[in-house]
């Protein structure tokens, strides 16, 4: 089996339009929410999300391009750009059938069906939509563009597992690397969810924050008095590449990725399992992968999106593989900071993990002032700052309605 490793970064999110500043104000403990500028949200139980600040698709893209591109694919190619410079790819230097994307969306162009059903309707169900329609919409679109763009051969596609869907897609492009089957794949995941139908659909399955008098600390996992994810948008993109093509073109390397599992609640098709389930085997999976032990584990990147069941129940799984020694590894909730990215959220928050593996910093979790008391009191959930701790091994959860369970396993890269 082939090393694998990540050599570079690209995210835009609600807290910073790249990965210095999305770092840096992870690390400084800065909310992303905000009231909705998006739409008019006064009727909604929500109104309240974590949107990219002052966005603008002109900084980034022509504008025949930005017209042809739903926010999902846009944000998904910003990160994506950012990534391939980071890692300074020369795709000319390189065997395109090699270079391979797996980038995901849970929901994709969720804004352009919006929009053009409200059209078709409002114009009195006039049949001429928009030729950009369906290309606009697929969730595995943007993983075609980003081949497209560059001439990638390689493996492409999209896996669509709801909020696990971008961690999966760093997995797939784990195991397609060691096996021997790609030298480099771009991996990552994109969401653009904050519209009306996304919002009432949420309220109406209650599972979003509802806290508007007090939405800027609304997203609070672990707290007692949680009321529901705050949902958020943006991407993030991986480049995930072999240790042997890594060393060759002299690349800096950021992490070692050594185990991913991937597991089913078989539950519900919404809620967690009670007792996290399908979480520990996820867990269990990718630390036998990994070959060590849970105690090795010296951080996790919780999934905490600060939903009553869905907290406690990643809490539980890691309780059960922990048993007597939870007090041991540190815990963090960026999405308290963040919101939920949905099918972009296992992406940035690899990302995070990634830093932190890299830099022995962990990022805090802001909000939470009273831990729920199903928690015990010694667990170490990085309340309110950011603390130095050595990391050399971390693990990041994404969990996705439909029961999807993914937990992704890095390493503090050695030589």
């Amino acid at each position: 089996m082939k090393r694998v490793v990540i050599t570079g970064l690209g995210a835009i999110t609600p807290i910073g339009k790249n990965v210095t500043h999305y770092w840096d104000n992870l690390l400084k403990g800065i909310s992303g929410v905000n009231k909705i500028t998006r739409f008019d949200a006064s009727k909604f139980k929500t109104q309240f999300a974590c949107e990219i600040k002052a966005y603008d698709p002109l900084d980034y893209f022509d504008r025949k391009e930005a017209r042809k591109l739903d926010r999902f694919s846009q944000y998904g190619l910003i990160a994506t750009e950012e990534a391939i410079k980071d890692a300074r790819l020369d795709f000319s230097k390189l065997e395109p059938n090699r270079i391979g994307v797996i980038f995901s969306s849970g929901i994709g162009g969720f804004e352009t069906f919006e929009k053009e059903i409200i059209e078709y309707t409002e114009g009195n169900f006039n049949p001429r939509f928009n030729p950009f329609f369906i290309p606009k919409i697929i969730s595995n679109g943007l993983s075609g563009l980003i081949s497209i763009k560059h001439g990638l051969r390689g493996v492409n596609y999209c896996p669509v597992t709801a909020c696990a869907s971008s961690t999966q897609s760093i997995i797939q492009s784990f195991n397609y690397i060691r096996l021997g089957k790609a030298d480099i794949i771009i991996a990552g995941g994109s969401e653009a969810p904050i519209t009306a139908s996304s919002i009432g659909g949420f309220n109406a399955m209650k599972a979003m924050s509802t806290d508007n008098e007090n939405y800027s600390s609304a997203s609070k996992p672990f707290d007692k008095n949680r009321d529901g994810f705050v949902v958020g948008e943006g991407a993030g993109a991986l480049i995930i590449e072999s240790l042997d093509s890594a060393l060759k073109r002299d690349a800096k390397i950021y992490a070692e990725i050594v185990g991913g599992g991937e597991s089913s609640d078989a539950y519900h098709i919404t809620g967690t399992h009670p007792e996290g389930l399908g979480a520990y085997l996820a867990m269990q999976m990718g630390i036998e992968e990994a070959n060590i032990t849970p105690n090795e584990i010296d951080y996790i990147n919780a999934h905490a999106t600060s939903t009553g069941l869905g907290d406690l129940s990643e809490i539980k799984a890691i309780e059960k593989l922990w048993k007597s020694n939870t007090h041991k590894v540190q815990i963090s909730a960026s999405k308290s900071m963040t919101g939920h990215l949905l099918g972009g959220t296992g992406a940035i928050e690899a990302i995070s993990t990634c830093l932190s593996v890299q830099t022995d910093l962990i990022p805090p979790t802001i909000n939470t002032s009273e831990i729920d008391e199903n928690i015990a009191e010694d667990w170490n959930l990085s309340l309110g700052k950011k603390s130095t701790k050595k990391v050399d091994y971390a693990l990041s959860n994404s969990f996705g309605f439909g029961g999807h369970c993914a937990a992704l396993i890095m390493k503090k890269y050695v030589d």
